[in-house]
C-alpha cells in the first residue's frame, strides 16, 4: 500500500515485527546471561566488556559508552576493582584523573563467560537444519548492521 505502513513478508506491520524481535532478543539475552553465570551483575559485565574493548578508559568515557551517569560508572568500577577485574592507573594525559583497564583476571573471566554462552547457543543451533542456519547467519548480519547504524 502506497504511503501506508510497511509490512514484512507475511503482511504483518513493521510494528508487529519489531515487537516479535524485541521479545525474542530480550528472552535470548536473558537466557544467555543466565547461562553465563552469576559471577557479575549485568551492569558489571557490560562495563567490563566495554573496558576490555575500548580501554583503558576514564570513568567519564566509560559512563558515556555505557550510557550511565558518571557516579554509576564509578561505583561499578569500584566493585570490579575490588574483585581484581580492573585496575586504575593515573591518566597519562591528565595526572589528576585515572584510567581503568581490564586485568588478566578480568579478561579470563570474560573468556569464561563468553565460552559458557557460546556453548549454550551452539548446543541450541545444532538442532537446526542448514536452511535455518543460513537464515540466522543473514539475520545476525542484519542485526549487526542495525547496531552499527546506531553508532
Amino acid at each position: 500500500m502506497v504511503g501506508g505502513p510497511r509490512a514484512d513478508a507475511e503482511g504483518n506491520s513493521l510494528g508487529e515485527l519489531a515487537a516479535r524481535l524485541r521479545i525474542a532478543i530480550t528472552r535470548t539475552a536473558r537466557r544467555l546471561r543466565q547461562e553465563g553465570g552469576t559471577d557479575l551483575s549485568p551492569s558489571q559485565t557490560a562495563a567490563l566488556v566495554t573496558i576490555e574493548r575500548h580501554g583503558p578508559l576514564t570513568p567519564s568515557e566509560l559512563a558515556k559508552l555505557e550510557r550511565v551517569q558518571r557516579p554509576t560508572a564509578t561505583r561499578i568500577v569500584s566493585r570490579l576493582e575490588e574483585q581484581g577485574l580492573v585496575e586504575r592507573t593515573a591518566d597519562p594525559a591528565d595526572r589528576r584523573s585515572c584510567v581503568v583497564a581490564a586485568t588478566p583476571a578480568g579478561e579470563a573471566l570474560l573468556r569464561k563467560l563468553r565460552g559458557r554462552k557460546n556453548a549454550y547457543l551452539a548446543r541450541r543451533l545444532r538442532r537446526l537444519d542448514g536452511g535455518e542456519l543460513e537464515t540466522l547467519e543473514r539475520a545476525a548480519e542484519i542485526l549487526e548492521r542495525l547496531q552499527e547504524d546506531e553508532r
